[in-house]
């Protein structure tokens, strides 16, 4: 991940450290694998503390030149050997990195030992099931993938409490009942900043009324990703046929053109 990706990973790792941002406030926190290293300065803005480690000695030096707060430092590390003292952190920080490796165990067993006694760790895994089966998709550079069940025994396996969440990035239509409305947290930002918006701004309102019992109906989705698609590219399509595109376009097409000879 690089601050100039724009796609639905970006919008996946956004909405994660989202949620972080509602738990790190004045904590020590440990972001582990954090890579290019913008999620780790993101919790700095709001953290007593904040450290990120990775692997890479390259990732490490760009970060540390880059993001340049007080609390915020980034040093050269693995997830089963993490050079930080015990007990330290109160919150751990791990999204879509223990995929990477084959080290489970030993990782948590890592995180467990720089964690308080009450830490929290906060920890992000592809569910094999959905990202590689049934997609019949390879991601060649996941060594150890987890299916659901797999995750969840190594999580309780090592912490005594833990919930779960399941997360998709896709294009949606929202219906929240009203009572939902106000437990349900809306965010947006970018790789600079993210802010929980205050008030959900619906754009209609949905009745069900009735002189006797009325239905439950839950918080629900709608998803069309391929219609989706399908709106995106006439879009795109709509787009090639304005008046400054087709300009643009014949203004770039020499430039096009010589690096196309040159190449």
């Amino acid at each position: 991940m690089e601050t100039f990706v724009n796609s639905e990973v970006a919008v996946e790792h956004l909405h994660r450290y989202a949620v972080v941002l509602q738990l790190a406030k004045n904590k020590t926190v440990l972001d582990i694998a954090s890579g290019e290293g913008y999620g780790s300065n993101l919790i700095a803005g709001i953290a007593k503390e904040v450290v990120g480690v990775d692997i890479s000695k390259d990732a490490v030096g760009r970060s540390n030149n880059k993001y340049k707060k007080d609390n915020l430092k980034f040093i050269e590390g693995s997830t089963s050997e993490i050079p930080l003292p015990d007990n330290h952190f109160d919150l751990v920080v791990s999204f879509e990195t223990i995929e990477h490796h084959d080290k489970h165990d030993e990782m948590l067993s890592e995180i467990k030992r720089v964690l308080k006694p009450d830490g929290l760790l906060v920890i992000s895994s592809p569910d094999k099931k959905y990202y590689t089966d049934k997609r019949n998709f390879h991601n060649k550079y996941h060594m150890k993938e987890l299916y659901e069940n797999e995750f969840k025994e190594l999580i309780r396996a090592n912490f005594a409490e833990s919930n779960f969440y399941y997360q998709r990035a896709t294009f949606v239509s929202l219906l929240i009942p009203e009572k939902g409305k106000y437990d349900f947290e809306e965010y947006k930002g970018d790789y600079d900043s993210i802010i929980k918006n205050e008030e959900f701004e619906q754009m209609y309102i949905l009745a069900i009324a009735s002189n006797g019992n009325l239905p439950n109906v839950p918080l629900s989705v709608f998803k069309d990703d391929e219609l989706i698609g399908r709106l995106m590219t006439n879009t795109i399509n709509n787009v090639k046929h304005t008046l400054s595109y087709k300009i643009g376009h014949n203004l770039l097409w020499p430039f096009k053109k010589m690096k196309k000879l040159i190449s």
